[in-house]
């Protein structure tokens, strides 16, 4: 591992975000959670009618969401070729800033139009920008990790996983998302000895690499687990847990791979959650005092999260579960601690859902969005809507009383304020 230089050492400070702000894959504590609020009436009035909606061509990238503008990726041709494309959206009307052509978007499978209709997956750019102030970061499927000046969509700096860090493609290229914990940015995919790497968010400076493993296509996870600031990364063998400030690693645990992991990490306390579909299953691990990942569940082939990420809340998990049911796939809510079913509504399909204050907002993959309150009684509908038409693999984002939600076709934010 290379460590850091002396004059390079700092103690992380947190630098404060706008308090809505929505401002990387996830929310800005990566956890799926937004500490506002939306109750029935508002939200039956607000999804009536859209804000304003735009033409999102191909990809599965969420918005992420900022005072001056929303973002995120789609495929875009340039120069006679289709390119992930990173675009800035002014929030109140959704007229596009700027457009910054990043990488081919040539995934394979059912690539271009036939993708948007069918559930092979070629369908475009997976990865969700970062934003932290006048900045922009997207780690695109080709394993390049861009900073975009957010005035303008200009590079300010770059790196090329591959040819610098001996960077490794897995089937269907990259999808995991940049992550930003205070002044360090986290990503994964580079070689022997640089397999996990942390950037300075501001000069692109690499402040540590290290490590021998395979990437998947799930985006790291930060946490705290005994006072110790640690990233998380699933990866082809496993969980592996590195501190934040240095990249000694702390802790790791088997777990099975096939073909593909795409849903992160989450983490409660010091337990630890994680699940892939391709018969593998989920499993619950807890950090004890000596750093070691203990088992405390594990079921396989059931309670599979394919690429949506569940919430934790109140001892409970909240997520689409099964693989591929397509149109069918059941929201649930799981007891975290034993892995027991509390209830399971179907009719979901392969979506993503995040938590806002006691409410659950459901993004089917048909683009339905509902209204759910995260209770363990019983399933509770608050209200639904469709919202969008196309395809949505993608997770929602919420920002000042706002919902931003895009599908493989369009793009649509709703005001749910009160």
């Amino acid at each position: 591992m290379k460590s850091l230089p002396a004059f390079a050492c700092f103690i992380l400070v947190s630098i404060p975000l706008h308090a809505a702000d929505w401002n990387q894959y996830r929310g800005p504590k990566g956890d799926g959670k937004s500490s506002e609020s939306i109750d029935a009436k508002s939200f039956q009035a607000g999804m009536q009618k859209a804000v304003w909606k735009v033409p999102t061509t191909l990809g599965f990238s969420s918005f992420t969401v900022s005072d001056n503008a929303v973002y995120t990726v789609i495929t875009r041709e340039h120069d006679g070729e289709n390119r992930e494309t990173c675009i800035a959206l002014d929030p109140t009307t959704g007229k596009e800033l700027w457009a910054a052509p990043l990488s081919s978007s040539d995934y394979g499978h059912d690539g271009g139009n036939a993708g948007a209709s069918g559930n092979r997956g070629g369908d475009g750019p997976r990865n969700t920008p970062t934003v932290d102030g006048n900045r922009v970061y997207v780690y695109d499927g080709r394993l390049i990790l861009t900073c975009l000046d957010a005035k303008d969509g200009s590079v300010i700096w770059q790196h090329d996983v591959v040819k610098e860090f001996a960077g490794r493609h897995i089937k269907w290229y990259n999808a995991t998302s940049p992550l930003l914990h205070n002044q360090m940015l986290f990503v994964s995919g580079g070689g022997p000895g640089e397999t996990f790497l942390a950037f300075d968010k501001n000069s692109g400076d690499v402040l540590w690499k290290t490590g021998d493993d395979l990437m998947t296509h799930a985006t790291p996870h930060f946490t705290t687990i005994d006072g110790k600031p640690q990233v998380i990364f699933f990866m082809q063998s496993g969980l592996v847990s590195l501190a934040a400030e240095t990249g000694e690693q702390l802790w790791r645990s088997e777990f099975p791979f096939s073909v593909s992991t795409a849903a992160s990490p989450i983490s409660d306390g010091n337990q630890v959650y994680c699940s892939a579909g391709y018969g593998v299953g989920a499993g619950l691990f807890s950090v004890n005092e000596s750093e070691e990942a203990e088992e405390v569940w594990f079921k396989a082939n059931e309670l599979m999260n394919h690429w949506s990420t569940p919430i934790v809340h109140g001892g409970h998990l909240y997520g689409i579960f099964e693989f591929k049911k397509y149109g069918r796939a059941p929201l649930q809510c799981v007891e975290l601690s034993t892995g027991e079913i509390k209830w399971s509504q179907p009719g979901f399909g392969p979506g993503n859902c995040i938590l806002v204050g006691e409410q659950l907002v459901v993004l089917s993959d048909a683009g339905v969005v509902t209204l759910v309150d995260a209770s363990p009684a019983a399933y509770q509908e608050v209200g639904r809507t469709q919202a969008i038409d196309g395809k949505c693999w993608s997770t929602p984002a919420f920002s000042n009383g706002r919902l931003y939600v895009r599908s493989t076709k369009e793009g649509a934010c709703f005001d749910l304020s009160k």
